[in-house]
């Protein structure tokens, strides 16, 4: 099950990021603050602030999973390195003076809602029951 999870969400990361540099999926910014990068700064989907150095995040964060996708062991750091992650991101996303972690990505409006889920999911195999499910097999 810990296999699968970083196997889908690497996944569905890589597509994020891939998406992000396609013209017409990605919506031009409104009412956004300001950045120091602006290339590729939109809102993909029409919804999820992004711009390339996001991009790139959620490229890496691809590659980790299927990477992490390969071992049970693998996939439990995926999982747990996941949830952390997003979970701050979310946390900074919530404050005007971090919301552009310092004018370089974009992490406010929608992002935060989708950042605080994709923790939660982390989070739940990354610590919940298919974690212990792992701990007490081994």
């Amino acid at each position: 099950m810990l296999r699968k999870f970083a196997l889908i969400y690497g996944a569905l990361f890589l597509l994020g990021g891939v998406l992000g540099f396609v013209p017409g999926v990605t919506q031009p910014p409104h009412h956004a603050p300001p950045l120091m990068v602006e290339a590729f700064h939109g809102r993909l989907l029409g919804l999820f602030t992004v711009n390339v150095l996001h991009n790139i995040v959620h490229l890496l964060i691809g590659v980790l999973g299927l990477l992490g996708s390969r071992s049970v062991s693998g996939a439990l750091l995926y999982a747990r390195g996941v949830a952390i992650f997003y979970g701050v991101l979310t946390v900074l996303g919530l404050f005007p003076a971090t919301n552009t972690l310092f004018g370089l990505v974009p992490i406010h409006d929608h992002d935060v809602w989708l950042h605080a889920g994709s923790a939660l999911v982390a989070a739940f195999f990354g610590f919940g029951p298919p974690a212990r499910a792992r701990e007490a097999a081994a």
